[in-house]
């Protein structure tokens, strides 16, 4: 069984990094697969296209971040037999427009670049209580994107369509982790999202809105159990 891990804004792959380099081999069992989302299209689902594509007829977990949960949900959706469970971080089913928002957040990508989209988008997202150096890695990271992959992204996200029908129909586990600061959309909307059969809600302590990078030890810990509970179930 493959588990694939589904990227942020305004960050790659590799925001999974220190994820898959902790657990591999050890957690999953079997593969992992972090792709780079920004690259497979232009819509989110495109890119979930492209993920079952890439994962051709393995069984998978889903892990996604953001708009990585809302990819997450569109592969579930287009290959459900296929998906053995979702885990979905600082995400949500639901949406609500805002073209003004997208319109300026592209404008500020464009004309100002990634270093005031990020003070003014990404940093926030972050808890007060996040380690310095852990918000720095990953300014770095988000740095290092070419402005017209985040472009994609932004209106990606934006412009996805509404998946909370699907949503409350899917009857295979699915788990929400929220960190307790998070605004983006905010504890309570995933709590809900997670609450039912077959389903379970953690909130992460001291953590805003991006649990894998601000709280990497609680995320593990997270992650280990559900993993071994979908294997033995």
């Amino acid at each position: 069984m493959k588990t694939v891990f589904l990227h942020a804004l305004p960050f790659d792959g590799r925001m999974w990094d220190e994820t898959v380099a902790a657990f591999d081999g050890e957690t999953f069992d079997g593969d992992t697969l972090a792709p780079d989302l920004f690259t497979l299209g232009d819509s989110v689902e495109a890119w979930a296209a492209a993920v079952v594509d890439l994962i051709g007829s393995e069984q998978v977990i889903l892990v996604g971040c953001s708009v990585g949960g809302s990819c997450a949900l569109e592969v579930a959706r287009a290959a459900p037999k296929q998906v053995e469970a979702l885990v979905l971080i600082g995400a949500k089913a639901g949406v609500n427009p805002e073209p003004d928002l997208r319109d300026e957040a592209v404008r500020v990508l464009e004309t100002e670049g990634m270093a005031a989209a990020w003070d003014r988008y990404w940093r926030p997202l972050f808890a007060d209580t996040t380690a310095p150096t852990v918000v720095d890695a990953a300014r770095a990271l988000a740095m290092s994107q070419p402005v017209a992959s985040v472009v994609n992204g932004v209106r990606a996200f934006h412009d996805r369509r509404d998946l909370s029908a699907f949503a409350a129909t899917w009857d295979g586990p699915l788990i929400g982790i929220s960190g307790d600061r998070d605004y983006a959309p905010g504890p309570s909307i995933l709590r809900a999202l997670a609450t039912g059969d077959n389903r379970m809600f953690h909130l992460v302590e001291n953590c805003g809105h991006y649990v894998n990078l601000e709280q990497p030890a609680a995320f593990g810990e997270l992650l280990e159990g559900m993993n071994d509970r979908v294997i033995r179930r």
